[in-house]
């Protein structure tokens, strides 16, 4: 996981919680390590059968009146663990998990400069 972690241009938040991973019209239990604004990962039980490229949504319930909906993609499998990159986030969610990734933030203004390059891409909030 090594190389995985090089990768990532975003910070992450370790934040370990059940989710529901919705695939294929079909939604599984699956398990959060971490998650940034640009996606999450997650570990998925054996029978879990998504691949690379495909959609799926992710909900992660931090409250009653509190949930993060994340469309994403699959961008990698490695054994149970899969990672996936956001595609789009509305702006409740975005909100959220704004404000989970701040608390776990050593540095605040690393947020604000990966909010403002989400939303010169167009991809925060649509």
């Amino acid at each position: 996981m090594s190389t995985i972690l090089e990768r990532r241009q975003f910070l992450r938040s370790v934040f370990h919680a059940p989710v529901r991973l919705g695939l294929a019209g079909h939604d599984s239990q699956a398990y959060l390590h971490d998650i940034s604004l640009k996606g999450a990962l997650v570990e998925v039980s054996p029978s879990w059968g998504g691949r690379v490229d495909d959609t799926c949504l992710l909900r992660l319930a931090l409250a009653p009146d509190s949930v993060i909906r994340m469309e994403a993609e699959v961008a990698h499998v490695e054994g149970r663990h899969v990672g996936l990159r956001c595609t789009h986030i509305d702006l409740d969610s975005m909100t959220h998990l704004r404000q989970l990734v701040e608390r776990n933030a050593d540095d605040p203004a690393l947020l604000e400069r990966e909010l403002a390059l989400l939303v010169a891409q167009g991809r925060a909030g649509a």
